[in-house]
């Protein structure tokens, strides 16, 4: 079963956001061990604090190769549909 177990916001795609993000992925899942962790080659994904924090947790990291989306498509899907179908067209107020 797909589904998302660790999320954060911010105005901003940092290494704070992605880490707040896998903290809570690795909270709901119960610390699991063994885990690899996939993304894209974003520049917060290859940051010394994140880095840290995947070897804290005992994960392995894997990247898209560069500019292929398909590597990564289902997250790519869930991105689509947070912009187009859950958050309204104005925005929101805060």
């Amino acid at each position: 079963r797909r589904c998302v177990v660790g999320w954060a916001l911010s105005p901003k795609p940092d290494a704070e956001l992605v880490i707040k993000a896998l903290d809570m992925a690795y909270e709901q899942r119960g610390r699991p061990n063994n885990v690899m962790f996939h993304s894209d080659q974003g520049s917060q994904y290859s940051s010394r604090k994140f880095r840290q924090r995947l070897w804290r947790y005992r994960m392995k990291q894997s990247m898209s190769r560069r500019g292929n989306c398909w590597d990564n498509a289902p997250m790519e899907r869930v991105f689509r549909s947070l912009k187009t179908e859950w958050v309204p067209a104005t925005g929101y107020m805060t």
